[in-house]
């Protein structure tokens, strides 16, 4: 099956990149078209791979400051030549599932969101903190990249969504059915003893609502460590007491892991779509303390693998950690739950639904 990879666009590293990563892996000779691509933002190994990319990718300031091109995004992804391929993968949060392909090649779309500057926009500017005036400037442009969105989903063969919040978002916004393929973790179980402390990995932007675990420390006294960086972070610095410490990018997978493995339990307080951060917690043993929203519904059991907290306000976060205080858990019980979501089994699960597909297509 000659297959061609669609993402939406690699200039920063975070859990999109990480799953794309295990596409290579699966797909290794299938080449990854993307709108733009910032080598310096990506591990070096990227430099091997056959990445083919748009003509945003040439313009003026592009790599650091691509929404001054979000009009021209749709046209970045039909501009790609997809002929004489026998499916193509679309692994994307924005635009990606808008590629032109054939009436011969299946296209099937692992959708991690619509986009949430589209189809989620209120909130997305209110973290973002827009000013009035570009609000205004965007509203036009906005609604017609939405107009484009939905038709351009109809492109899609067949919609994989990565938990039960995003099919729930792919049938309101494109009116489609999906199923679901949960995204790969690498599951590592660990030994280590755990230390006094709570952790945050995360990169640093208003929507992860790390402010939140902030604030809630800040009340409780107890140790914080946060790692990670971002836009966000002097706010952060700012805003912490002594007890909450700001460690910056940690360079290395082993010393982020270790940290995991240590604390007393991960804190997640934003809303996601899935992720990563909270199974890998759970396979390191550790429970995890999370907002109950997003993909943490589909990962984490309450009272089994961690703790939920039920309004985005550091008092309902404080009150959840000072209940997890009085709680035990089962390091074995965390790990073989976190399993579940290993990369075998999204290995296994993603090649026999491209492969049905192809077959469809081809009837």
């Amino acid at each position: 099956m000659k297959l061609a990879i669609v993402f939406s666009w690699l200039n920063q590293y975070g859990g999109a990149e990480r799953v794309l990563e295990v596409l290579h892996d699966m797909y290794p000779s299938a080449p990854i078209y993307t709108s733009l691509y910032r080598p310096g933002a990506l591990p070096e190994a990227y430099r091997s791979w056959d990445i083919r990319t748009s003509f945003l990718d040439r313009m003026p300031m592009s790599h650091r400051k691509h929404q001054l091109y979000l009009p021209w995004y749709p046209q970045a992804f039909e501009s790609f030549d997809l002929r004489g391929y026998d499916a193509v993968l679309s692994l994307t949060s924005g635009f990606g599932h808008g590629v032109i392909t054939p009436s011969n090649t299946a296209h099937l779309c692992y959708c991690l969101t619509p986009a949430r500057f589209l189809w989620n926009y209120h909130a997305y500017i209110e973290r973002e903190g827009v000013g009035t005036l570009a609000r205004l400037g965007l509203r036009p442009v906005l609604h017609q990249l939405r107009q484009w969105d939905r038709l351009a989903a109809d492109r899609v063969d067949q919609f994989v969504a990565i938990s039960r919040t995003v099919q729930k978002r792919i049938q309101k916004v494109y009116r489609r059915e999906s199923t679901i393929i949960y995204p790969p973790v690498a599951t590592q179980p660990s030994e280590q003893v755990p230390e006094d402390y709570y952790l945050v990995v995360s990169r640093l932007i208003p929507y992860k609502r790390i402010d939140l675990a902030v604030k809630a420390f800040n009340q409780l006294g107890l140790p914080l460590r946060i790692i990670g960086d971002g836009r966000d972070r002097a706010m952060l610095a700012q805003m912490a007491e002594e007890n909450v410490q700001l460690l910056g990018y940690v360079g290395s997978d082993a010393e982020v892991r270790g940290q995991m493995a240590r604390c007393r339990a991960l804190l997640f307080p934003g809303e996601e779509d899935f992720g990563l951060t909270p199974v890998e917690a759970m396979s390191a043993g550790r429970p995890v303390i999370a907002f109950a929203a997003g993909g943490a519904l589909d990962t984490v059991i309450e009272g089994e693998t961690g703790v939920f907290f039920y309004e985005a306000t550091p008092e309902s976060l404080a009150e959840a950690v000072r209940r997890f205080e009085t709680m035990s858990f089962s390091p074995s019980v965390l790990h073989a739950h976190a399993e579940q979501f290993g990369i075998p089994r999204f290995q296994r699960e993603l090649d026999a639904a491209l492969e049905a597909l192809v077959r469809r297509v081809r009837a």
